[in-house]
């Protein structure tokens, strides 16, 4: 099969530029949505739409929180079954995943719906602010069945080996999205529901030309009839909690963050904390599309026992975060004006400065984020969720929040300055956790490594 032949057979350099970089491209691509949203509308409805789309945008990602945990954690328990041949398993867990993931987006989307002007007054927005808030979120939540699968079939995609596909359908959703907004925002005149329509238009189109290959037979993963059990529902809880945790907690403490903001400078901090979002947004799904898209591969392999070809992968995966999240570091520090202004095109004087100082703190963050997040995926590729979980929600949520506590004293420098100190906790923590792994593969009890590595493999 053509990803048997990928995960086991390509030396693993190579395999990372080939798996890697796609996924990079692709995850990117399908997070540019959110930019060119952020764009559109800071320059079309104003600061006042953008800082709304800001306060809604947690409550968005939380919508589609419920089925990336069943995509990814669908995902692993497939790729291991995969590598140990038991195709069965792995197209039972595929199905049931899917069906999940539709009621799922059932469910979580009329939540949202009917809670939305509660939750969006609760975080203190009142008249327009508030009201474009409960739009763009309605709108969401409308969509939620159609559009919450898109994501987790690009790790479907992958798996068997259809990375180029991947790529190729997130380009073309963002693509589509960005379009499609323009036409409603810039030339018809809509209003910021429109921006969400957009997205979720491009959204759908794509996940249905996603499914097609498997409906059609053409993909190494089937549909079958379902058998739901309860071992595969546990074990999608499993292996997804991690990511869903790092969504829920990461929500969580923007909605806390926002809340704090809008006392401490208004509709102008909760921008400026927008701008650093969207930066974030733009950086870490390069990091995420890399470690991600090598999750399959890790996979495979610890699933057949070839822990040598893991650990060439993860070399792959820790070093290429790092240049990413290093060339990061001097974009954001050195050209803060520009970023702000490509959101917030009328920025000036005390705004433009609160903005410019803010990416500078934030820039630190990826001096030391990347090494967490690499050890992260690691260990949830290779059936740990446990120190993944834990990694992700004191990364996302308890480091956070304390430091929000004990900086309260420095206002918003205290904000901006939350990130930075965040990534170097998790870098720690993340260090601890390597140890103690490597600890449990050298003891005695340990598996024994059936690794055939190519040639130049091991570099």
């Amino acid at each position: 099969m053509q990803s048997q032949t990928l995960f086991t057979k390509t030396p693993p350099l190579k395999l990372f530029f080939i798996a890697s970089l796609p996924g990079a491209v692709s995850m990117l691509a399908s997070a540019l949505y959110q930019t060119v949203d952020g764009v559109f509308v800071g320059r079309y409805l104003g600061e006042t739409a953008f800082a709304a789309l800001n306060l809604a945008m947690p409550f968005v990602i939380i919508n589609f929180a419920l089925a990336d945990l069943i995509g990814v954690g669908s995902a692993v328990p497939i790729s291991v079954d995969l590598g140990r041949g038991e195709k069965g398993k792995a197209n039972n867990i595929f199905t049931c995943a899917c069906l999940m993931i539709v009621a799922a987006g059932v469910l979580v989307g009329a939540a949202l719906y009917a809670a939305a002007p509660w939750m969006i007054g609760m975080m203190g927005a009142e008249g327009d602010f508030a009201r474009f808030a409960v739009q763009y979120l309605r709108v969401y939540a409308l969509c939620s069945p159609v559009t919450t699968i898109v994501f987790a079939m690009d790790n479907y995609l992958r798996i068997c080996g259809m990375i180029r596909t991947s790529m190729f359908l997130n380009i073309f959703m963002s693509a589509l999205s960005a379009a499609l907004e323009f036409l409603f925002l810039g030339v018809l005149g809509w209003g910021i529901w429109a921006a969400a329509l957009a997205t979720c238009t491009g959204m759908m189109v794509c996940a249905l030309a996603a499914l097609t290959p498997f409906f059609a037979r053409r993909a190494q993963l089937r549909f079958c009839r379902p058998r739901f059990e309860m071992r595969i529902v546990r074990q999608i809880v499993s292996c997804g909690s991690p990511n869903f945790l790092n969504n829920i907690a990461g929500r969580v403490t923007s909605i806390l963050m926002n809340f704090a903001l809008v006392r401490l400078g208004g509709e102008t901090a909760v921008s400026v904390y927008g701008v650093l979002m969207f930066a974030e947004g733009f950086i870490q799904p390069l990091l995420y599309g890399m470690c991600d898209s090598l999750q399959p591969a890790v996979g495979y392999n610890w699933g057949a026992g070839h822990f040598s070809r893991v650990r060439a992968i993860e070399r792959c995966c820790f070093a290429a975060a790092g240049v990413v999240s290093l060339a990061s570091v001097f974009a954001l520090a050195l050209l803060p004006e520009p970023i702000t202004r490509l959101f917030m095109a009328g920025a000036e004087g005390e705004t433009l400065a609160m903005a410019a100082g803010a990416l500078r703190l934030f820039a630190l963050t990826y001096v030391t984020r990347w090494f967490s997040f690499a050890t992260q995926s690691y260990m949830l590729a290779v059936e740990k969720p446990l120190p993944a979980a834990l990694i992700s929600v004191s990364t996302a949520m308890v480091f956070p929040l304390a430091l929000l506590a004990a900086l309260w004293p420095l206002g918003l420098t205290g904000i901006w300055m939350n990130f930075a100190v965040t990534a170097l906790l998790a870098a720690v923590l993340a260090a601890g956790v390597l140890v103690r792994h490597r600890k449990e593969l050298a003891r005695p009890d340990a598996p024994p490594d059936t690794a055939e590595v190519p040639a130049g493999g091991e570099a």
